[in-house]
C-alpha cells in the first residue's frame, strides 16, 4: 500500500513508517520538525518538510496514496493551557486541511491518532468509547474536535474514518523537552542522572502506559481493517499504573534508587484514566503484547539518550 504519514517525524509517527517500510509499503511523510526528527527515518521514506495546514503541499502528496495516517499535533497537556490557540490553529485546522485535501486528491481512507484525554474525569474504573467525553484542558478539546471534524467530514465526502484515542504511549526517541516532559522519560532520565522526581499530589494518579510498538500494530492493522468506519476505538493496555507504581518500576529496571520530592499543593489533573480495551480487541483484533517492565527494559537498553557517554536530545 502507498501511506502518507502527517507528523511522520514525530515519537509515534517515526516507528510507524519505518514498520511500514519494514513491511515493503510505501511511506511519504509530512513534518514541520517542530518536534520531529527526519534523521530516524528510513531512507526509503519520502520525506517532505511542511506544516499540517499547507493544503496545497499535502495535496500534492496524496498521489496515488491509499490511506493517510493522521498524527500531526501539539500533544503537551499543560502547554495547551498556557498556549489554546497555537493548539486549535495545528491540532483542528490542520486536520480540516488534511481533510479537504484528501476529498481534492480524491484519498478514501485515514486513520486519526487521537487521545485517551478526551475523558477527563470519569466515573468508572476504565473509560470506554461509548462514555460523554469531559475533556478537561485545550489539548483534550482540540482532539475532540478533530475527532468530529475527521468522522463528519468522511461521512459528508465519502471518507473512510478511525479514530484511534491512543494512552500513554512511551519508548525510545520520545523527547524530553525542558518543561512539559512526557512522564516515563522524564523520570528515567533524573533516576539515571541522580536528580530529583516531583510528584504532584499523593502520587495515586494513575495512567495506562503502552510501549510504542504496541501503539504501532495498532495503527497498522486500522488500515486495513474491516468494519470500523466511523469508529472510535481506545487503544492501551487496560491496566493502570500510579506514579508510585512507576517509580518503584523505574527503579527496579535502572538499578537506582529515586529521589523523590512530593509537591501536595499542585494538582495532579484527571486521577485515574485507564482504557477499556474491548472495542479494540473485536474490531481490530488488537491486544497488547509489552508489560511495562519489559517496556521499561527495552526504553533504556535501546534509547541512545539513557547511555552512557551521549548528548540528551532535546
Amino acid at each position: 500500500m502507498r501511506f502518507l504519514i502527517t507528523g511522520g517525524a514525530g515519537f509515534i509517527g517515526v516507528s510507524l513508517a519505518n514498520h511500514l517500510v519494514a513491511q515493503g509499503h510505501t511511506v511519504r511523510v509530512l513534518d514541520d520538525l517542530s518536534a520531529g526528527y527526519a534523521e530516524r527515518l528510513h531512507t526509503d521514506i519520502h520525506f517532505t518538510r511542511g506544516h499540517v495546514e499547507d493544503k496545497p503541499k499535502i495535496w500534492r502528496l496524496l498521489n496515488k496514496i491509499d490511506c493517510v495516517y493522521h498524527l500531526a499535533a501539539r500533544v503537551s497537556v499543560p502547554e495547551s493551557v498556557l498556549y489554546p490557540r497555537e493548539y486549535n490553529q495545528t491540532n483542528v485546522s490542520g486536520t480540516v486541511a488534511v481533510m479537504e485535501a484528501m476529498r481534492d486528491a480524491g484519498v478514501k481512507r485515514v486513520v486519526l491518532a487521537s487521545s485517551g484525554a478526551i475523558y477527563g474525569v470519569q466515573s468508572v474504573e476504565k473509560v470506554h468509547e461509548g462514555l460523554l467525553p469531559n475533556p478537561a484542558s485545550p489539548y483534550a478539546v482540540s482532539k475532540l474536535a478533530a475527532e468530529n471534524y475527521v468522522h463528519t467530514i468522511g461521512k459528508l465526502w465519502d471518507i473512510e474514518t478511525v479514530s484511534l484515542r491512543i494512552f500513554n504511549a512511551y519508548g525510545p526517541g520520545q523527547s524530553i523537552p525542558p518543561i512539559h516532559a512526557p512522564v516515563i522519560p522524564a523520570f528515567v532520565q533524573q533516576i539515571l542522572g541522580h536528580g530529583s522526581i516531583l510528584i504532584h499530589g499523593n502520587g495515586q494518579q494513575s495512567r495506562d502506559f503502552i510501549y510504542v510498538d504496541d501503539v504501532v500494530r495498532a495503527l497498522a492493522l486500522a488500515a486495513t481493517a474491516k468494519g470500523i468506519n466511523r469508529e472510535i476505538i481506545n487503544i492501551g493496555t487496560g491496566s493502570g499504573t500510579n506514579m508510585k507504581q512507576l517509580i518503584g518500576a523505574i527503579e527496579v529496571t535502572t538499578h537506582q534508587r529515586a529521589q523523590i520530592i512530593k509537591n501536595p499543593t499542585i494538582q495532579p489533573g484527571v486521577i485515574n484514566l485507564v482504557a477499556d480495551t474491548q472495542q479494540a480487541e473485536n474490531l481490530l483484533n488488537f491486544t497488547p503484547q509489552i508489560a511495562l517492565a519489559d517496556g521499561l527494559a527495552m526504553l533504556v537498553e535501546r534509547d541512545p539518550q539513557f547511555q552512557p557517554n551521549t548528548n540528551i536530545r532535546k
